[in-house]
């Protein structure tokens, strides 16, 4: 994603991190009406509009803006595509009335955004996206992971570089649509006349046409390959994260880019550890005794074994903090761990033991 600016969306409109959707909603309207490029004719005006519609994009969208405020920038540029930030949002509610606006819808804001056609599908398409899931354990995220993966997908045929045409000749344009890849069609309705634009049924919207087709692709331009790639797994990251691999998705038409590789981390319940973003809980076992009296027993961690006091008197249920023992906190810091104790009564006793009980008891009441 190449954003306007590298501000705090919440900073960018003025709002606080609970602010509620329609104070979003308001904030983003009163500073869009101020910026919008119909209104402000200044050279910053359209880079703050931007700016601006971004921010409200992530902010008025439930995950988009968990994603947002649990990974930053980075978790927003790692998952989501330019086109997929303004997706959704409803844009044309906010200007309805104003007089100026993107009343067309999506496409108007991707094309004023991004250039004319930046919201259309017609003609060659960019490659399809992929989206593989990733398993790892808890124990893998305590540092950066590299994980060395194996991808299926379309590439650029190398024989034909991805033109479909056989080696030595090359794709011809289409006469049907002069290789514009679309064509006009006129139909009258009484008094009136209708132009409607329809992609090239003889190019499927490529605007050329093979002649002499390559023989390992067979004139598609590309080929199914098994492709190896190095993914790198930041530190903390939690399960569902999701990263994102620009131009590692499959090949699209000729002259066009490939897609992006969404790769979701999958992180299973530990059989000893429980999470709750970087903390860590763990249960600790004490005999009734021990409890009574202090002890001191050995308690796991993600970075190995630790000692812990147990003071006397400890109940069931309390718990004792070992900081810095959790996760890494995407950015900055470290979790920590918290031993959840539990004080087991014996089920069965020794006469000895129940003499010795009775002694105690004998001698009042314990507090």
């Amino acid at each position: 994603m190449s954003s306007a600016s590298s501000r705090d969306f919440y900073d960018v409109l003025g709002v606080s991190k609970s602010a509620s959707k329609d104070d979003i909603k308001a904030a983003y309207r009163k500073m869009a009406m101020q910026y919008h490029p119909d209104r402000n004719k200044s050279p910053e005006a359209e880079g703050r509009f931007k700016e601006l519609s971004e921010a409200y994009a992530v902010l008025s969208d439930d995950e988009k803006r968990k994603q947002y405020d649990t990974y930053g920038r980075e978790g927003i540029d790692q998952r989501y595509s330019q086109e997929d930030i303004f997706r959704g949002a409803d844009f044309q509610d906010i200007f309805r009335g104003s007089g100026f606006g993107f009343g067309g819808g999506f496409d108007d804001l991707l094309g004023a955004f991004f250039g004319q056609g930046a919201g259309r599908r017609s003609g060659p398409r960019r490659g399809n996206d992929l989206t593989m899931h990733l398993q790892v354990r808890l124990e893998d995220v305590v540092n950066d992971l590299t994980k060395e993966v194996e991808i299926p997908r379309m590439e650029a045929c190398p024989t034909c570089g991805g033109n479909g045409a056989a080696p030595g000749t090359s794709p011809k344009r289409c006469p049907q649509c002069g290789g514009a890849g679309q064509v006009q069609k006129m139909q009258n309705a009484g008094f009136a006349r209708f132009i409607r634009v329809e992609t090239c049924g003889r190019c499927k919207g490529t605007g050329t046409l093979v002649e002499n087709p390559c023989k390992e692709c067979r004139g598609s331009g590309k080929v199914r390959r098994q492709r190896r790639l190095s993914i790198r797994i930041p530190a903390g990251v939690d399960d569902g994260h999701t990263l994102r691999l620009r131009g590692e998705g499959e090949a699209g038409d000729a002259g066009t880019p490939p897609g992006d590789l969404y790769v979701v981390v999958n992180i299973p319940e530990h059989p000893i550890f429980k999470r709750n973003e970087s903390d860590i809980f763990v249960e600790a076992r004490v005999n009734a005794v021990d409890a009574m009296l202090g002890t001191q027993v050995r308690i796991p961690t993600l970075f190995g074994d630790v000692m812990l006091d147990v003071p006397p008197g400890t109940q069931s249920g309390e718990r004792f903090k070992v900081k810095g023992k959790g996760l890494p906190r995407l950015g900055f810091g470290k979790g920590d761990e918290y031993v959840v104790v539990t004080v087991e009564i014996p089920k069965s006793l020794s006469g000895k033991q129940k003499e010795l009980l009775r002694e105690i008891q004998r001698e009042g009441k314990i507090r």
